[in-house]
């Protein structure tokens, strides 16, 4: 047992029963749900591997990812495997569903980073290595699809050291003959520790062969280049090489271990999930390497009183089970009925996609959901102590799409409120704010299939439809020019009238300044009870002015008036100011104005041109670009952009950083609108309050 300031975490080794957490994570369409399909088949977990065009894999069982073809949440699977456990994350792949990924790798003791054998593609890896980097997760590259790479793997290997910080430590050489066709294919691979050569098979394991003749070359230049990499981290190893004496293989073992372990080296492996293809391999390599949660629990600083310590990262919603709160248990053991963050602890169950098994138990290492915890949520590290929040949990990332979404029928309204809340529980990503200046409900998010897919959640799993449009930008309008307006409101139905008459000056203040109301009104003229009635009215005339927007940075004095003892009211003094208003913001030759946000994007550097030309292209002012704070190679680019024009950006902006540019905004002034482009936004306008 590992001791962490008086707490009891156990150590491991394989075979030990330990539990141990591995995460798939890596770009869309790199074949980490296949690859999945395949590690839980060669673990004896499943019986036949399902397929994901076939919709028959353990993970993707979602209708959102099924409808799609692509992974919309995070997937859990709980196996064991040669005397241990372990729980396998299946990450989504785009970066629209980012925050799952980067939740899931919080928790983990190693990541195997999926990747597909396309050079070109490499900087697609840049966001979720730098994650990784960052908080010293070990890793693993493995390059998928292999059987149909039409690349050399060492040019592969140099395009992804070019987005990661660590050296990269290739493990395994392809084997390649020319298939009928003229292609070159890959048909195994030879072990640059063991030195043994492996023929791949269509399913199953592979099979030993007898080293070819042709690949003791590559093999030895590869195996050499590996030793190198260690040697930088062992001093025996170095001396070794220097005098040309060939290392125990114990010696090299050990040295991957150790330095995998500490996230100072990425070994990288090579396989076709969807073949079963290296997949054994990869599982040895893990079950060898993959630090356990004693180690994990130190480098995430998990510390605490004696006791069970656990973590929660994930909500999900279930029809037939409620709330589930997916934890990872840091020690102790988590018990049915204990008390956890001054919560009781309902059932617990182990995971395998959509199947729960009920258990009794969750020892330190596992992952296990809490049912019908409602006030346990992602974020929060739980003890008998009680809950804290976790600092190294990953914040939501800032929203860069948004939808206006009102249900379909009114009386879902509350119901609708209710799965918005269920939904973003389980995405924090997702946010959803009523907008009183616009009058829409809006949902936020990172892009426009996160958006679709909550969309689709609220009408498949909570039978709320919702219509859904472009948000309206805020505009506003201000005036020109100064004048003065004489009102009067008289009204005679029997008993007491109506009366009221005032007069007031409407002049322009500068930008910014907002709305200012100015009470001139000498020798009662109007009385003080009703001076606020004047200044109310005034205000409401304000919520939308001749142009059909809210009328901002002008000051309105009252200086003059008249009163009728009997017929004068609040009511009254309050439509003569609308009166006033009405027609003496007409006079002031009201101008639109537009929000203009202060944006920043962020993009591979040799992305910066077409960024720069796109914001260009958007009535965007540039305001220049600097290296991105932390990221070699990335670049961040400022502008101001009109809020008109910021809607669809960001997938113009994946479109030219293959997926991986991102952008935050602020605002930052208003500025005036003219022109047809004025013309329209008025003319919308109008047409909204006629129908």
């Amino acid at each position: 047992m590992a001791d962490i300031k008086g707490v009891s975490i156990p150590g491991g080794r394989p075979g030990s029963g330990a539990h141990r957490v591995v995460a798939l994570c890596g770009p869309y369409l790199s074949g980490k749900t296949s690859l999945l399909e395949s590690l839980l088949y060669a673990t004896g977990a499943i019986g036949r591997r399902g397929s994901t065009r076939a919709g028959t894999t353990i993970g993707d069982t979602a209708p959102e990812a099924r409808k799609r073809s692509m992974s919309t949440e995070l997937n859990v699977a709980s196996v064991d495997y040669m005397g241990d456990q372990w729980t396998f994350l299946d990450c989504p792949g785009s970066n629209e569903f980012q925050h799952d990924s980067f939740a899931a790798l919080s928790v983990c003791d190693a990541a195997v980073v999926v990747c597909e054998p396309l050079p070109e593609r490499a900087v697609t890896l840049a966001p979720l290595l730098k994650f990784l980097e960052d908080r010293r997760i070990p890793h693993v590259i493995f390059i998928n699809k292999i059987d149909s790479a039409q690349v050399r793997v060492r040019d592969m290997l140099a395009a992804l050291q070019t987005v990661s910080n660590r050296k990269l430590v290739l493990r395994q050489v392809p084997i390649r003959r020319t298939a009928a066709n003229g292609a070159e294919e890959t048909v195994g691979y030879v072990d640059l520790v063991s030195e043994r050569a492996y023929r791949y098979k269509s399913s199953g394991a592979s099979d030993l062969i007898e080293m070819p003749a042709e690949v003791l070359p590559r093999e030895s230049e590869a195996r050499r280049e590996m030793l190198e990499v260690l040697s930088e981290f062992d001093d025996t190893l170095l001396e070794q090489l220097i005098e040309d004496v060939a290392p125990e293989k114990s010696l090299i073992y050990r040295d991957l271990q150790e330095e995998f372990g500490s996230d100072l080296i990425a070994p990288v492996l090579l396989g076709a999930g969807d073949r079963e293809n290296g997949v054994r391999r990869l599982l040895k390599a893990l079950r060898h390497d993959t630090p356990f949660v004693g180690s994990t629990a130190r480098r995430r600083e998990m510390l605490g009183a004696d006791g069970t310590i656990a973590e929660c990262f994930k909500v999900v919603h279930q029809a037939h089970a409620g709330k589930l709160s997916l934890c990872r248990v840091w020690s102790g053991t988590l018990e049915e009925g204990q008390t956890l963050g001054g919560q009781r602890v309902g059932a617990l169950f182990h995971v395998l996609g959509q199947r729960l098994e009920k258990v009794a138990e969750a020892r330190a290492g596992e992952i296990v959901a809490l049912a019908k915890a409602d006030g346990i949520n992602a974020g929060q590290t739980l003890s008998s102590a009680g809950t804290a929040a976790t600092p190294d949990h990953p914040p939501p990332e800032a929203p860069v799409s948004q939808l206006a979404v009102a249900a379909r029928n009114r009386n879902d309204e509350v119901k609708l409120s209710s799965a918005l809340h269920k939904i973003v529980e389980e995405d924090p990503s997702l946010s959803y704010e009523a907008r009183a200046e616009t009058r829409e409900l809006l949902l936020r998010g990172q892009g426009e299939v996160h958006l679709k897919v909550a969309v689709d959640k609220l009408s498949g799993r909570y039978n709320v439809a919702v219509d859904t449009a472009p948000p309206r930008v805020a505009y506003r309008e201000t005036i020109q020019v100064g004048t003065q307006q004489h009102a009067r409101y008289k009204r005679q139905t029997g008993g007491h009238g109506q009366f009221a008459d005032i007069k007031v000056e409407i002049k322009p203040l500068p930008r910014g300044a907002g709305f200012r109301f100015v009470d001139r009104v000498v020798g009662g003229v109007v009385p003080r009870n009703f001076i606020p009635a004047v200044e109310d009215g005034i205000v409401d005339c304000l919520k939308q002015g001749p142009l059909g927007s809210p009328v901002v940075d002008l000051e309105v004095t009252l200086f003059d008036g008249q009163y009728h003892a009997v017929d004068s009211s609040e009511m009254s003094f309050k439509m003569a100011a609308r009166i006033a208003m009405t027609e003496g913001l007409a006079k002031c030759r009201p101008v639109l104005l537009e929000p203009i946000l202060r944006v920043t994007v962020a993009a591979p550097s040799e992305a910066t041109p077409r960024i720069q030309r796109l914001i260009s292209g958007r009535r965007g002012q540039l305001l220049g670009f600097d290296a991105r704070a932390g990221w070699q190679g990335w670049d961040e680019v400022s502008a101001l952009i009109p809020a008109s024009e910021i809607g669809d950006m960001i997938v113009e902006i994946r479109s030219v950083t293959q997926g991986v540019g991102t952008y935050r905004q602020e605002f930052d002034h208003l500025q005036e609108l003219t022109g047809r482009a004025a013309d329209r936004v008025v003319e919308e306008a109008r047409q909204r309050a006629a129908g």
